[in-house]
């Protein structure tokens, strides 16, 4: 396994202790591992989610009008949903 050796102030320090004293980490160094992964875990959900919007996009079709006249139509659309009549 490789080493890392990472400078932290003592607020940080204290709340890394405090989390390894409740017994759900055995070290610091297993906590931070535990917070990388997460961290890995939730880049890799935002990438699909966009290849998803990406994918969403380009099977939609190109649009005709101008993107001027497509963004107000958004915006009313928007206006009308925030204040029904």
């Amino acid at each position: 396994m490789s080493q890392l050796n990472i400078s932290i102030p003592p607020a940080l320090k204290t709340w890394i202790d405090h989390r390894v004293a409740e017994g759900r980490y055995s070290s610091a160094s297993d906590y931070v591992r535990d917070l990388v992964r997460r961290d890995q875990d939730t880049a890799q959900e935002e990438n699909e989610w966009l290849r998803g919007l990406i994918a969403e996009g380009l099977a939609s079709g190109v649009v005709d009008e101008e993107p001027e006249d497509v963004l107000r139509v958004i915006m009313a659309e928007r206006r009308a949903r925030r204040n029904p009549a």
